[in-house]
């Protein structure tokens, strides 16, 4: 019945926010890209702790101090569909992530990704998907941050994946801010009963920024692995 409920409370909540919507567009093409970021902030959390809610869960967040200033590329690791409410909603403001091509058909949902500065990338095509990233620097010059996951897809229990290099190059390219994020148990809430969905509590942890900037290119090179053992170890820390 919660499964039911929740697909029922997306659909219902994306028709409430239309006007919305109607008014992102509208900021958007006038260039009111203050008032634009304003909206996205109340809006989209809102919608993202309204699908935490109904569906049961319980986040628990460390490391808020960790967020920089500046535009920053925040690199996660991915469990399930729900990190990216849970990002959306726990982090300070809303942020663009990177997202599978597929998600640009879905109407509403798709709208509201480009107006977050969401990339899409087709993971069947390789160039496609580093063009797309190497591009994406535009967006951190131009002030806001984005979210990666590194692994490419969910891994759909508490293991990490492979973390794909070309992930980081946008950040090396502007100077940005790597931010590592640890996502722990999101997998619990739909993965481990296939489509049903179940409350569980994730932990979220954010924790100390990597910078880029000058970085040697031996560090460079092993930045991946870096983040990935500083999120492996931080679930031992509690």
């Amino acid at each position: 019945m919660r499964t039911v409920l929740w697909f029922i409370n997306f659909w219902i909540y994306l028709l409430r926010i239309f006007p919305d919507m109607l008014r992102a567009n509208e900021l958007s093409d006038t260039g009111q890209m203050i008032k634009l970021d304003a909206l996205l902030s109340r809006v989209v959390r809102k919608w993202a702790r309204s699908m935490l809610n109904v569906a049961g869960v319980k986040v628990i967040v460390t490391g808020l101090e960790h967020i920089p200033s500046v535009p920053a590329v925040f690199i996660s690791n991915h469990q399930g569909n729900f990190d990216i409410p849970i990002l959306l909603a726990c982090l300070d403001s809303p942020k663009g992530f990177v997202a599978k091509i597929e998600l640009k058909k879905m109407p509403f949902i798709s709208t509201w990704m480009r107006h977050l500065n969401c990339i899409f990338i087709d993971r069947k095509d390789a160039r496609q998907s580093l063009t797309a990233l190497s591009n994406s620097s535009e967006i951190l010059d131009g002030g806001h941050s984005i979210i990666i996951f590194p692994e490419g897809t969910r891994s759909k229990g508490p293991s990490l994946g492979e973390f794909k290099s070309g992930a980081f190059k946008m950040a090396f390219k502007t100077g940005a801010p790597l931010v590592p994020v640890s996502i722990d148990g999101s997998y619990r809430i739909m993965e481990e009963h296939g489509i049903w969905i179940r409350p569980a509590t994730v932990r979220l942890r954010i924790l100390p920024p990597i910078e880029t900037e000058g970085m040697p290119k031996d560090q460079a090179r092993m930045v991946g692995e870096e983040i990935k053992a500083r999120i492996l170890n931080s679930r031992s820390e509690d």
